[in-house]
């Protein structure tokens, strides 16, 4: 399949929740991935609400892309931040680099700066747009490109979800999207600071997000394994 063909299909997919799904939001965490989805929906779909998460934890780089996405774009991003009195809580108790410890702290720490925050973002809307692809994890091969999402009550659709690698680039390239400079530096995926790391070649895509756990359990609870559509 084309990219042009790949293109279309997500721009229809795209069309079809602005017409049948409002509100519908796009959770934008500035990935390659994301970017994409963000050119398109400025470009064609501005009736999609747009927001982001900053955990706290973000690296440098991201909040310099924010800068430039508001300055191409003008496009109205909310951003959603953790409840203080949580974060403030957790590192009381645990530290502020528990996340190293356990999985089980370390998703702690993910809902909090995560989950929580995205709970609110989404409450009320129709459906949420992510940038997901289903070759990045093992954890996601089972998504779909449109499924009810029982864990918040609401749509999910992935336009982007049979794309390659090749075809983000390719369409990053084509259109002279900004992106987040971290990418030329070695990183594939990129989440919080000190739960990312450059990837060497050969390396799993997702190999440098929380790099000291196991893979079939590397997702920070936005993206439920099961779900029903």
């Amino acid at each position: 399949m084309s990219l042009e063909h790949k293109i279309g299909k997500a721009k229809s997919l795209l069309s079809e929740i602005e017409k049948n799904f409002t509100p519908a939001v796009f959770a934008n965490s500035f990935g390659a991935e994301d970017m994409v989805l963000t050119d398109l929906i400025a470009k064609f779909f501005r009736r999609i609400e747009v927001f982001t998460l900053d955990t706290g934890r973000l690296p440098q780089e991201t909040f310099l892309l924010m800068e430039q996405v508001a300055n191409r774009y003008s496009l109205p991003i909310k951003v959603y931040f953790p409840a203080s009195s949580d974060v403030e809580n957790y590192v009381a108790q645990h530290g502020p680099n528990a996340f190293y410890e356990s999985v089980e702290r370390r998703k702690e720490c993910c809902r909090i700066r995560k989950v929580e925050p995205f709970k609110r973002a989404v409450q009320g809307k129709a459906a949420w747009i992510t940038g997901v692809r289903r070759e990045q994890a093992t954890t996601r091969t089972g998504l779909s490109e449109s499924e009810f999402d029982n864990a918040y009550g609401l749509h999910k659709f992935s336009p982007l979800l049979e794309w390659n690698l090749e075809d983000v680039w390719a369409y990053i390239r084509k259109f002279e999207v900004p992106y987040n400079e971290l990418h030329d530096k070695g990183y594939p995926s990129i989440g919080c600071a000190p739960c990312t790391r450059a990837t060497v070649p050969g390396e799993d895509i997702r190999a440098g997000r929380w790099w000291w756990e196991n893979p079939t359990h590397k997702e920070c609870g936005l993206h439920p394994k099961k779900a029903s559509g």
